[in-house]
């Protein structure tokens, strides 16, 4: 029986997570009282005594967690932001190359970022096999449900009171210095970070993250990165490629909700391309990748316990 503790049972994510790992019958989940959850010597102690834990805590708080661990077999799933690019430890995205034996191996995985998941996605096969520059001038935008931004957000949108603006999708991150750009950057391999335009609508979960590509950027036609899609996720039973959404002409950022896989379509005109991942962004982009890391160093069935 694998111990596992979540540190931030609270929040948006960490409540998603206890919810599903109550049902799993090879999972002890440990808990603290309300009274103790808050404080740093009870929450030493659990995280000492569990085989995994994971951080759903802001970035500071995540630090402060993993200072408290000194157990060397106690390995920590962090799905913060504060370790995406931290030294030492592994970026959970198993599905690119070499990266599911290096999470089986470590006892420190950075989940990744909810937008960062689809990019990453859709540009790290073509730098990988050599059809995009690692220097090129990227845009990409990313639409996403209201929960991705937590409790407050959520409430916010579901008040009686809310604003009229939030009935329109609304960008945010305009300073260009979204907390995922990073993960992108290093992961990819790229030398420039994209301009990256995230995007709220009034829709519970879901994600769409889209990138254009121009003819003089890419080195093959859209049914050649199909292929290389095809190649690079084949055995994969989380990430699929399609060649046509059947949704007559839309795509819409909610059609994974609820879900923990994630579609990549190849779509475009006139030698320009639209690269599109969809998912959920509490399934892929959150819990359900979380799950699967949890898997993985527990050395079942990766999809065991995800929705697909």
């Amino acid at each position: 029986m694998t111990r596992v503790f979540i540190d931030g049972s609270a929040g948006t994510t960490g409540l998603r997570l206890a919810e599903r790992l109550h049902e799993r019958r090879d999972i002890e989940l440990l808990t603290l009282s309300e009274e103790n959850r808050k404080k740093p010597e009870a929450r030493k102690a659990v995280m000492n005594r569990a085989d995994i834990v994971f951080l759903c805590l802001p970035d500071a708080a995540a630090v402060e967690s993993v200072s408290l661990i000194e157990n060397p077999d106690t390995a920590v799933i962090d799905t913060s932001t504060a370790h995406r690019t931290a030294e030492g430890w592994t970026y959970g995205f198993p599905e690119l190359a070499g990266q599911r034996d290096q999470i089986a191996r470590s006892r420190r995985i950075a989940n990744p970022g909810c937008h960062a998941s689809g990019v990453i996605a859709l540009l790290y096969p073509l730098i990988h096999c050599g059809v995009l520059d690692a220097d090129a001038s990227l845009s990409c935008f990313s639409l996403t449900g209201y929960s991705g931004g937590g409790k407050k957000m959520i409430a916010e949108y579901e008040s009686e009171t809310r604003s009229p603006l939030l009935d329109a999708p609304r960008v945010y991150g305009i300073s260009q210095n979204h907390k995922h750009l990073p993960e992108i950057v290093r992961i990819c391999g790229l030398r420039n970070a994209p301009l990256f335009f995230p995007i709220v609508g009034d829709f519970y979960s879901g994600m769409e993250v889209v990138i254009g590509l121009h003819p003089s950027q890419v080195k093959d036609s859209a049914s050649g990165l199909m292929e290389i899609y095809r190649s690079f996720y084949a055995g994969s039973r989380i990430i699929h490629v399609e060649a046509d959404a059947d949704e007559s002409g839309f795509l819409s950022a909610a059609a994974f909700s609820g879900r923990d896989d994630l579609q990549i379509t190849v779509t475009g005109g006139n030698g320009r391309i639209m690269l599109t991942a969809r998912f959920d962004n509490l399934g892929k982009g959150a819990s359900g990748s979380a799950l699967q890391n949890m898997n993985i160093l527990m050395g079942v069935d990766e999809t065991t316990g995800l929705i697909l």
